[in-house]
């Protein structure tokens, strides 16, 4: 089979910074961590083919084969939206884990979880599409043009992207994409980093008390765009703040700007879901002083942080009756 084209003037394959890795062995199917480590990849393997030596017929997924997946799915459907969730497997939907184990080929984020990779199967080939430290391997033009270009040549193409595919992951441009050429396709949810956040740390988004609504964010955003155009913050808003960055003194700066109290008691919380996963408490103030968390962290700020002491509750919920405004301790 011919190699994936990027982009429509006919170039000579993927990029030379695309990685292309294969996995080590089927083994890697076995839901939970194991000791295997995913294959590197690296600019020279990037210009293989993804679809050297593959057979559809030397593979049958232990959940599912590629003719049972066309009856249980459209049959019409080629490229499948896959929301990878938080990092941990055991988070991973059914409906995705069966469409992974049958794929032909995988594009996925850098920050999808080392486990989650171990389940693509050994005859799957698969690109690392993301970006580290702030610098992207592919264009999203590249990626859409890989996407397309893909679902040409194969039964069922996977892009991979953590937490949930819409939530911040760029899939509008890539279901743009994919109506303009005429490419079926179909969104697998998964479990949002909000959600998984939340969870590990144990407090609800939302408390009649203390919080009526919740706004999704992010800190990676383009420098001209505004924090909230045209819409206000509350004491009852929690804010959840995706890809806060390294520099959490520029956080609390923008939050600051958008009239949160500096009072405001904030949670970072690193690797939510996953083994090595960690969290800190402070306000929205004493978030300039701490360092950062490693990737991928998320922010949740808002008085139902407070919920994680049961006497800081106490104390919010006595001031949200006052109307006074609430203070957390900074670390």
């Amino acid at each position: 089979m011919a190699d994936l084209q990027v982009g429509s003037s006919g170039g000579t394959g993927i990029p030379a910074c695309a990685p292309v890795t294969t996995q080590p062995s089927a083994s890697s199917t076995a839901i939970g961590p194991t000791n295997q480590n995913p294959s590197t990849s690296s600019c020279s393997t990037s210009r293989r083919s993804l679809a050297a030596g593959h057979s559809s017929t030397s593979h049958q997924s232990p959940i599912t084969s590629h003719s049972s997946l066309a009856t249980r799915h459209s049959p019409l459907a080629t490229v499948f939206l896959i929301g990878a969730g938080p990092g941990d497997p055991d988070l991973l939907t059914l409906k995705a884990l069966r469409i992974l184990q049958s794929a032909d080929v995988v594009l996925h984020d850098s920050l999808v979880g080392p486990e989650i990779l171990k389940l693509i199967p050994a005859t799957a080939q698969h690109i690392d599409v993301g970006k580290r430290a702030g610098f992207r391997l592919l264009t999203q033009q590249d990626i859409n043009s890989l996407l397309v270009d893909a679902a040409r040549k194969h039964n069922i193409v996977v892009r991979l992207k953590g937490g949930d595919p819409l939530l911040f992951g760029r899939a509008a441009e890539e279901i743009e994409a994919l109506r303009s050429a005429n490419v079926p396709f179909e969104v697998v949810p998964g479990i949002s980093a909000a959600f998984a956040s939340a969870a590990a740390a144990k407090l609800s988004l939302t408390d009649r008390r203390l919080a009526s609504h919740v706004l999704f964010t992010t800190f990676s955003r383009a420098p001209e765009s505004q924090f909230l155009p045209g819409i206000g913050l509350t004491a009852e808003t929690t804010v959840v703040v995706y890809m806060p960055g390294p520099d959490y003194a520029e956080v609390s700066a923008w939050l600051q700007r958008a009239s949160v109290s500096p009072d405001t008691p904030v949670v970072v919380l690193s690797k939510a879901s996953r083994p090595d996963q960690s969290q800190h408490v402070t306000s929205v103030a004493g978030l300039a002083g701490i360092p950062p968390l490693p990737a991928p962290t998320l922010l949740i700020v808002g008085r139902v942080v407070a919920s994680m002491s049961e006497t800081a509750a106490l104390d919010f919920f006595r001031n949200s009756i006052e109307g006074a405004t609430g203070h957390a301790h900074p670390s």
